[in-house]
């Protein structure tokens, strides 16, 4: 995340007590501790450490999901969010033991031998946590997820395999630091929407506004048809990404309505390219966004990482007088208002009033 953004305004985050309850039932982290708690001597795992094709099955049907595709995708998703958390640990196989004796599926075809799995040190941290210690698993898996959302996307994996048999990575036209940089742009934006006073808060905020606010110059008047392609590109890349976002607890996400995007293609045809006009009743089909309170904890906590100045209300309760008004003068009224107030609770109101009006007179003086 680029920390060449200006300090933003100070957010309100819930306590951290709140947070890790947020965070436990996040849809994902869940069905990952779930996973964690099932493994086994007898969970099969490939050589990266994922569940082989034929546990896949037993995996879904422990989350209370179909044995088909989307039950096992699923299961797939959470189980690798177990292992990048620590909520599962991985023991290779012996691949020289199995290789001199003749067994194992690797001396049988060449490929790499199974391993096991069993439940991670990390996974006792779900009952025995403190709330830093469970948000700090929350941020790891974060990272997965957002590794996910930057990936590329491919409609046939054959498209990638070249003429010796090889996979092309160039034919991916992938570049993961602008797609990180990217999301990380629009996540930013939805931020400080959130967190300005006259901005979303928590109102949701729709998919093509975000898209518009990486593509569009601020200072063009009517947008070409070229940029307007290329904020419709960008927000159905954002779709996915949210659809993906959401079940790790980040944001409340609406999707793009599939039959809207039908219907703005026949129009665009029958117009000669040109759709309709977007009207206020179809604004939710196009998709809506918010941050949720775990959410504004996680994208705060990726900006700080990234130093930018993401400052929190409360920072300030046990600075100095003079701390507290230097930042005062840069915070909007109601985060000024509410840091004020958690600054006095606790002192003792004349000595308050006494250190205030001494910094405040050393301002004057100075």
């Amino acid at each position: 995340m680029s920390g060449d953004r200006p300090t933003l305004p100070p957010v309100r985050l819930n306590s951290e007590a709140e947070l890790a309850r947020d965070a436990l039932a996040a849809p994902l982290f869940t069905r990952a501790v779930r996973l964690a708690r099932w493994a086994g001597p007898g969970t099969r795992v490939g050589a990266g450490g994922e569940l082989a094709d034929e546990q896949l099955p037993a995996a879904a049907a422990e989350l209370g999901l179909g044995a088909d595709e989307d039950g096992a995708a699923l299961a797939s998703e959470a189980w690798r969010l177990a292992v990048d958390t620590g909520l599962v640990d991985i023991e290779p196989a012996d691949d020289d033991a199995e290789g001199r004796d003749g067994s194992g599926d690797g001396a049988a075809d060449g490929e790499g031998s199974e391993g096991t799995a069993a439940p991670g040190e990390n996974l006792a941290l779900i009952t025995s946590g403190s709330p830093q210690e469970i948000l700090a698993l929350w941020l790891d898996g974060l990272e997965t997820v957002h590794a996910d959302a930057i990936a590329p996307q491919f409609d046939d994996f054959a498209d990638l395999v070249g003429d010796d048999g090889e996979i092309d990575f160039g034919k991916l036209e992938w570049d993961p630091d602008a797609e990180s940089e990217f999301l990380d742009g629009v996540l930013g934006n939805l931020y400080l929407l959130t967190v300005t006073e006259t901005g979303a808060q928590d109102a949701p905020v729709p998919l093509p506004a975000l898209a518009a606010s990486m593509i569009v110059p601020d200072d063009m008047g009517e947008p070409t048809d070229d940029v307007l392609e290329q904020v419709s590109e960008a927000m159905m890349r954002l779709d996915d990404q949210f659809s993906l976002l959401e079940p790790i607890g980040l944001v409340e996400y609406h999707p793009v309505d599939e039959a809207l995007m039908a219907e703005e293609a026949e129009n665009a045809e029958e117009h000669g390219g040109q759709g309709r006009p977007v009207d206020d009743e179809d604004v939710s089909r196009y998709g809506m966004v918010r941050l949720t309170p775990l959410g504004l904890y996680g994208i705060r906590a990726r900006m700080l990482d990234a130093g930018v100045d993401a400052p929190a209300v409360g920072e300030l309760a046990d600075k100095d007088a003079g701390a507290l008004l230097d930042a005062l003068a840069r915070f909007p009224e109601g985060a000024a208002r509410a840091e004020t107030v958690l600054w006095l609770d606790g002192r003792e109101p004349g000595a308050a009033a006494a250190e205030l009006l001494s910094a405040a007179r050393g301002e004057d003086s100075g």
